[in-house]
C-alpha cells in the first residue's frame, strides 16, 4: 500500500446509518465508562459488548443498531447492493476497505482494555472513555484520528472523504453577499 498525506474526513452533510451507529456507540462507551468508575466496575461488560458488536459487524457486516436505524427511516452508505430476505442492513464485506477496519480495530481495542480493567486496573477505563469521546468526535466532526492513520498508510476508503472540507482563504475574506 503506498503511503498517502492529507486528511481523511468522512461526509457529515446528513445523518447516515453509519455516522449514527458511531454516535450511538460513541455515547453508549461513555456512558459504560462512568458507571464502570463511578458505580460498578462489573459495567465494563457492556464496554465488551459494544466491542464484541463492532467485531462482529467487521466480520459479518450485520450490525443490529445499523437494522433499527433502517427501521427509523435512516439511509446507508456502506450497505450491501444486494437486497436481503427482510430487507434488512448488512455492511459491505466484499473487502478490507478502509471503514470494515475500523469496526475490526476499535473492536479487538475496545475487548482488550477491557479485559484489562477487570484484571489488571480499572485506569484502562481512560482509554475506553478516549475511544468513546473519539467515536462521538467522529460523528460529529467526521475526522477521526484511527481513520486518518489507516489512510497515511494506504488503507482505501470506500466514503468518499469530504473535497476541501476547510473554506479557502478567499473565500473567508470576500465580503459578504447582499440579498
Amino acid at each position: 500500500m503506498p503511503l498517502r498525506s492529507g486528511i481523511y474526513i468522512v461526509p457529515t452533510h446528513r445523518w447516515y446509518i453509519e455516522r449514527t451507529v458511531w454516535l450511538i456507540a460513541g455515547l453508549v462507551l461513555l456512558a459504560a465508562t462512568a458507571l464502570a468508575a463511578l458505580v460498578e466496575p462489573r459495567w465494563v461488560l457492556a464496554i465488551i459488548g459494544v466491542g464484541l458488536v463492532s467485531i462482529n459487524v467487521a466480520l459479518t457486516g450485520f450490525c443490529i443498531v445499523g437494522n433499527g436505524l433502517r427501521l427509523l427511516g435512516f439511509t446507508p452508505m456502506l450497505a450491501t447492493q444486494a437486497p436481503t430476505r427482510w430487507n434488512l442492513y448488512f455492511m459491505q464485506t466484499d473487502r478490507w476497505y478502509l471503514e470494515r477496519r475500523i469496526y475490526l480495530a476499535v473492536g479487538i481495542n475496545l475487548s482488550l482494555a477491557s479485559v484489562l480493567v477487570l484484571v489488571h486496573s480499572v485506569w484502562w477505563l481512560l482509554f475506553t472513555g478516549f475511544v468513546g469521546a473519539a467515536m462521538v468526535w467522529f460523528a460529529a466532526t467526521g475526522f477521526c484520528i484511527m481513520a486518518n492513520g489507516l489512510y497515511w498508510l494506504g488503507a482505501e476508503p470506500r466514503l468518499v472523504p469530504e473535497r476541501n472540507p476547510l473554506p479557502d482563504a478567499a473565500a473567508i475574506n470576500r465580503p459578504p453577499a447582499c440579498v
